[in-house]
């Protein structure tokens, strides 16, 4: 049977909430990090206490400046903060200073990466607003006795930047999220931890028939928590939206969470209209007015982002897409190849080695583990350059990068400890050589019965003699002389 998803086209569109690293809220001095005692990080402010004004965080405006020029927007001049209304619990003001007529910035893209053409989602708009609280429920939320609110979160720069509905499958809307992610983190204006909540994706999605350019009903769908849970989530709302569509049942505008465990989203409330929040302008702050030379300037700050850094790698490097994409996922990984190049020599080499053997030891999406790592670029430079000029061979470089991982010592101190320097002595070679030979008659027979895969049997036979120390090339060299002399 085909699915019925088949015959419709998907339109998803991602509102991404990024929590800003300043170390004060958005509109007061509080501090911002996270794990600290519930409510011990709040003030009148935050808290929404009758007769407490805010002030706006400068850096926080910085902030979305840099991130709204890498996402090539046009920065507004003149923006204004607004208040939005709605009730919740863990919003002390019943409304959240927030923007909407007049955003900080608005149409721009972001590039995703393609092995062909690059494909461009459009930005529509980038707002800055506060956070909410915290809710935390005394067991499940269904069945909860109680629930506390923390304060802690309440007043946190947020970021709200919103896509056009260009994104046209599952899949792609996890790569829009992953690309994003890593401008973030190359900007350092947010570390991107999804598990924690700083980093927030609501997605909206609809179907609509093959062909037609009428946008369907869209659902909106919360509370994931992960780039694996966006896709999986949206993947669920393609075959409910696709066989309801079968069916002929009518798509409903509401909003749905996504429960990981059970697979499936589930109707959470029917989804608001802009007129239901309620806005106007913010009568305790002023418009916010941006000077363009400010903004030039803080243009001239920007870093490499990863789009234009992948395209240098390619070309600069000549490395395959997928090394290029995996060793720009984030600065520090980038920044820890480059160096290590720099010392080596060896663009190709140091790639293989870094998406292999240091990738297997740290992740490659955390900055920080990155930059902690005890074997240094200096570190496993030094170790390539020991297999390059012959003292140790390749084997056995595995084994002393999994020591220098473990102690954080250089290579060359491992090495010269453990005596692990590579045989290249014809002499004592030739005759391990002899006795593998005599040890391995079979092998022997059948190479001279043409099957040549018998040599690379035997050359196996003297590294494990040697216990990985002998030069392949003096084995090679050797066992193929003696062989032919037999």
């Amino acid at each position: 049977m085909t699915d019925p998803a088949e015959a419709y086209e998907v339109v998803i569109g991602l509102e991404v909430h990024a929590q800003l690293r300043t170390r004060s809220k958005m509109f007061c001095g509080c501090p911002t990090a996270f794990g600290a005692p519930p409510n011990s990080q709040t003030c009148p402010v935050c808290q929404g206490m009758p007769g407490s004004l805010p002030v706006i965080n400068r850096r926080a405006i910085e902030f979305g400046v840099r991130t709204a020029l890498a996402f090539h927007c046009r920065v507004n001049e003149r923006s204004r903060f607004a208040r939005k209304h709605y009730y919740y619990p863990d919003m002390p003001k019943n409304y959240q200073i927030s923007q909407y007529e007049e955003p900080l910035a608005e149409d721009g893209w972001l590039e995703l990466p393609a092995d062909g053409q690059p494909r461009r989602i459009a930005i529509q708009r980038l707002h800055l607003e506060e956070d909410v609280g915290k809710l935390i429920h005394e067991g499940p939320l269904e069945t909860a006795h109680a629930s506390l609110v923390d304060f802690n979160r309440s007043g946190v720069p947020l970021m709200e930047t919103v896509s056009r509905p260009d994104i046209r499958s599952p899949e792609e809307a996890a790569a829009y999220l992953r690309a994003f992610r890593a401008i973030l983190l190359y900007l350092g204006v947010c570390d991107g931890n999804m598990e924690e909540g700083s980093l927030r994706c609501d997605a909206n999605i609809s179907l609509r028939k093959r062909g037609s350019s009428e946008l369907g009903t869209k659902v909106e769908i919360k509370n994931m928590n992960s780039f694996k849970n966006v896709q999986r989530a949206l993947e669920f709302e393609v075959r409910r939206q696709g066989e309801a569509l079968h069916r002929r049942e009518r798509i409903v505008q509401e909003t749905r969470l996504w429960d990981a465990e059970r697979g499936a989203t589930r109707s959470m409330r029917s989804k608001e209209f802009a007129h239901d929040y309620r806005y106007f302008p913010e009568p305790d702050l002023v418009p916010l007015e941006l000077g363009r030379a400010w903004v030039e300037e803080v243009r001239t700050g920007l870093p490499e982002l990863p789009a234009e850094r992948r395209r240098r790698f390619l070309s600069q490097y000549d490395l395959p897409p997928s090394d290029a994409e995996l060793l720009t996922q984030n600065r520090a990984l980038a920044d820890y190849y480059e160096e290590t190049v720099r010392r080596a020599q060896k663009p190709k080499v140091v790639a293989n080695w870094i998406t292999s053997e240091f990738l297997r030891k740290v992740p490659g999406d955390d900055e920080t583990k990155i930059a902690a790592a005890p074997t240094r670029p200096e570190h496993l430079a030094g170790l390539l350059l020991l297999i390059e000029d012959g003292t140790i061979s390749g084997k056995i470089a595995k084994d002393v990068f999994e020591k220098m991982f473990r102690s954080g010592e250089d290579a060359a101190t491992i090495v010269r400890r453990e005596g692990l320097t590579q045989v290249a002595d014809t002499t004592a070679l030739a005759a391990v050589v002899d006795q593998v030979l005599a040890a391995n008659p079979k092998a022997v027979a059948d190479w001279k019965r043409g099957k040549k895969a018998a040599a690379g049997a035997l050359v196996g036979q003297v590294m494990k003699a040697t216990q990985g120390k002998a030069n392949p090339g003096v084995v090679n060299s050797l066992l193929h002389e003696k062989l032919s002399q037999l």
